[in-house]
């Protein structure tokens, strides 16, 4: 499994996105995938809140899915998004980093099934929560 982890680890730090949020690994292992983005003033989307845009959270949660697909043993590749749907519960509190936790919970020969987490410091009331559907390359 190094190499998949060593391959995702890659492919995140090469997407020009991830760089720009300040995307961190935090954990990853057999389709399961933690990945932070600290605060910036950049990611703000309301000056006057300094609330993040639900874009960053919106791309931080997706390569976070990205990432649990293709640490998963029966994927044998890279990965794309064929949908993901994202619940916003509340905006992330300005000033902390947003840490998203995605688990690929089930996976056929061509689609792969993911579940994602997005918080903050509170980590008892989520900032997002998102379900999605990827790619897979190699058989179940």
């Amino acid at each position: 499994m190094a190499d998949k982890n060593t391959a995702a680890h890659r492919f995140i730090d090469a997407l020009p996105h991830a760089r720009a949020l300040g995307m961190h690994v935090e954990t990853m292992r057999d389709g399961e995938v933690s990945l932070s983005m600290p605060y910036a003033d950049h990611l703000v989307g309301d000056p006057r809140t300094g609330v993040v845009h639900g874009g960053a959270v919106s791309a931080l949660m997706d390569t976070c899915c990205g990432a649990a697909v293709m640490t998963h043993p029966k994927n044998t590749g890279s990965t794309a998004t064929i949908d993901l749907r994202i619940e916003y519960l509340r905006a992330a509190t300005p000033g902390q980093t947003i840490i998203a936790k995605a688990s690929c919970y089930h996976v056929t020969r061509s689609v792969a099934f993911v579940r994602a987490t997005a918080m903050d410091a509170d980590e008892d009331n989520p900032v997002a929560m998102a379900t999605g559907t990827f790619t897979v390359e190699g058989k179940a």
